[in-house]
Order: C-alpha cells, then sequence, then structure tokens
C-alpha cells in the first residue's frame, strides 16, 4: 500500500482562509494516500462552528477525508501542530508522512507529490519543504542555515564586507537548489513519522519562532537530512495570525524563543555570547545608520528590549528541557506562523 499521508492545518481566528488552504490540499490530494485534520488553536471567536458547519455543507467537503478538532488551549504553533500530529489518521493509526501546512498557505498544482516523492526515494532525509513565493510571486525567504554568534553578528551590523565574511554563517540562504540545508520554515513541510517517533515533537516551550529550528536541528544530530524541494512551490500570504508585518515592538515570546533556543541547544555561556554578538552588531549598525542618515531597520527599542530581556534571564534558573508535549503559560494570540 502506498505510504500514508497525514496533512495538519492549524487555524487561528482565520477560518475562511483555512478552509480555502484545506481545499487547495484536497485538490492535491488526488492519487494519495491522504487525511486532512484541521486544528482549530483554541481561537474562541467562533471560528471552529464556522468551520464546522461549512465542512458539514459544502458540496467541496462531503465525503472528504477531512477532520475537524480543538486544540481545548492555544499553546503556541508547535503545540497546536502537536494536536494535530498525534491525532493521527481517522482509524486511529499512524500515518507514514506529516505534512504541516500553513492556514495561509495554499500548495501549488503537483507541490504535495513533490515533497512525498522525495521522501520516498531519499531515506536519508528526514524532512522535505517547499519553495514558497507570494501571491505576487515573489519568493519568501524559507531555507536557512543553524543560527550560532557569527550569524547574530552578520545579522545585526548589516554591512557588506562583513557578510561577505560570514557568508557560510549567514542564516538565511535564500533560494537554493534542491538538496540539504539545516532548517526550513513550517509553512509547507513534510516529515517522516518515524523520524518523528525517534526524536519527539515540537518543543512547546516554544510559543512562536524557532520551534521549527529546533526540531531540524534535533533531526540532524540524530542523523537525518533537512532537504529544501525547489520542484514544489506553496504560495503564501504570511502574517495573517501573527501580525509580524504591523509589529510595532518585537513580542516578548519571540525573544523568550530566542533565548531559549540558544541556551537548550547550546548552553547558557553561548546564549550569552550570542547576544553580545548581537548587540555589538546593533551599536555599529546604528552608529553608521546616523552618520549616513539609513532608514531604522528593526523595530523600536529591539536592542534594548533584547539586551533587558536577556539579562533578566541569566539570573532565572535554568529550566527543565521540555520537548514534545511540555506546557507552559502563555498568551493566546497565535495559530499559524508567518516566515
Amino acid at each position: 500500500m502506498d505510504a500514508r499521508l497525514l496533512i495538519v492545518s492549524l487555524n487561528y481566528r482565520t477560518p475562511e482562509m483555512t478552509l480555502r488552504s484545506v481545499r487547495s490540499a484536497l485538490r492535491e490530494m488526488a492519487g494519495l494516500n491522504a487525511e486532512i485534520v484541521v486544528v482549530d488553536n483554541d481561537s474562541g471567536d467562533g471560528s471552529f462552528e464556522l468551520m464546522q458547519a461549512e465542512l458539514a455543507a459544502a458540496d467541496w467537503a462531503r465525503g472528504a477525508p477531512v477532520r475537524l478538532i480543538q486544540s481545548g488551549r492555544n499553546g503556541g504553533f508547535g503545540a497546536g501542530n502537536n494536536v494535530g500530529i498525534r491525532a493521527g489518521w481517522s482509524d486511529g493509526s499512524r500515518p507514514d508522512y506529516v505534512y504541516l501546512l500553513n492556514s495561509d498557505a495554499f500548495p501549488d498544482p503537483g507541490s504535495i507529490g513533490f515533497l512525498k516523492r522525495h521522501l520516498d526515494t531519499h531515506p536519508e532525509a528526514g524532512f522535505a519543504g517547499s519553495y514558497i513565493h507570494g501571491e505576487d510571486g515573489e519568493p519568501h525567504v524559507t531555507a536557512f542555515r543553524f543560527p550560532s554568534i557569527a550569524s547574530e553578528f552578520e545579522g545585526a551590523v548589516r554591512f557588506g564586507p562583513v557578510s561577505r565574511l560570514l557568508k557560510h554563517r549567514a542564516v538565511p540562504i535564500g533560494t537554493p537548489p534542491t538538496g540539504r540545508v539545516d532548517w526550513l520554515a513550517g509553512a509547507s513541510i513534510m516529515m517522516r513519522q518515524s523520524v518523528l517517533d525517534e526524536i519527539g515533537l515540537f518543543d512547546e516551550t516554544f510559543f512562536l519562532y524557532f520551534e521549527e529550528t529546533d526540531l531540524c536541528l534535533r533531526a540532524a544530530r540524530a542523523g537525518h537530512q533537512t532537504h529544501y524541494i525547489r520542484e514544489s512551490e506553496v504560495t503564501h500570504i504570511g502574517s495573517v495570525s501573527t501580525g509580524m508585518k504591523t509589529w510595532a515592538r518585537v513580542p516578548g515570546f519571540w525573544l523568550d524563543s530566542r533565548w531559549h533556543y540558544f541556551t537548550k541547544n547550546h548552553g547558557r555561556g553561548y546564549a550569552v555570547l550570542a547576544t553580545l554578538a548581537h548587540v555589538a552588531g546593533g551599536v555599529l549598525w546604528r552608529v553608521r545608520r546616523l552618520l549616513q542618515g539609513k532608514p531604522p531597520a528593526d523595530p523600536p527599542h529591539f536592542l534594548r528590549d533584547l539586551l533587558t530581556h536577556d539579562l533578566r534571564a541569566m539570573t532565572r534558573p535554568v529550566p527543565g528541557q521540555s520537548h514534545a508535549g511540555g506546557a507552559r503559560p502563555t498568551p493566546a494570540v497565535i495559530g499559524a506562523k508567518a516566515e
């Protein structure tokens, strides 16, 4: 029998867009042994009831392999997707592959099939993700290297000679050809269930951001590669649930996630050095910006917020590491995420 695929769509207060994404996925499921589970991430605004009514009444949804479930709480992007992954197939069995599709992402023709065939034929790959572009056709940067002290400085200083010197340490890769990368954004990514069984699901200490980075790093350390599949194309709107494009200030959950990523995976000393590198680069950029009259590139008060947050974090006891399923109180604001 063909490998079984579970598609997970996470909704937070965007029910119509989520159902539009589901319709796109259903079109691409033709010929695949696949089911969809839609997780409402505790929207609390009637999203669940609206989607329930639409799925019951719409001609396109009748007889479709689509389930709608509630998360019960909004623990963030990783926690919501974990709910869908744990749900498994409708008969209670486990799929061979899990495909995460953002509620504001729409598979282009052949996209899901390309990812599945790649995993079918590349056993070294644990994860495979799509080329993402906007509705205007412009590519989105969704392939990355793992963050490091060097990348923190390079990204903050914004200086051509430094970027050329550290070009192999910069986090964004751009739009590479099909092949291995360190990590991928979660808007359209397919994962082997066997790899998730081995390394665990998303670490739910991350409310939003860095959770895919952490998952791909754990996979890499266990010997499983992450591949970027240029032939698999997905249209992505972005920032619909997070409001990232309109942030007036970097939210605390982003700062929490960054600090947790570095301390969990590299230790507190490394996290401190990463922050110092970012602050040093940021100060140099701000001096050059003032001298050259360049516009600001960060949200207001970013460096101050970063330094204040991490100084406070350094004085707190190191928490126990949370992997698949460890919950913590978080503000209920996020379902899908932007990249």
